[in-house]
């Protein structure tokens, strides 16, 4: 098992409910061991990268309401 940790910065975090809300669109994903978000849209993620991705964690905090920030 490879252990990936990473910050996924976020769009669309306004308030305490919308960092709640993350954490459901987060909650049970296979291969996720660990996931704080922040009110600044910070996502902290730690997963097992044999189970899941980096992408598939990005589209489930897009079901959540909320987008990867952009570089540009």
């Amino acid at each position: 098992m490879a252990t990936v940790t990473e910050t996924i910065e976020v769009t669309g975090v306004k308030c305490e409910r919308c960092v709640m809300r993350l954490g459901k669109a987060l909650e049970g994903h296979d291969g996720l061991l660990a996931a704080n978000a922040t009110l600044m849209g910070q996502v902290f993620v730690t997963y097992d990268d044999a189970k899941t991705t980096r992408s598939a964690l990005i589209a489930a905090l897009a079901e959540g309401g909320c987008r990867e920030r952009s570089a540009c």
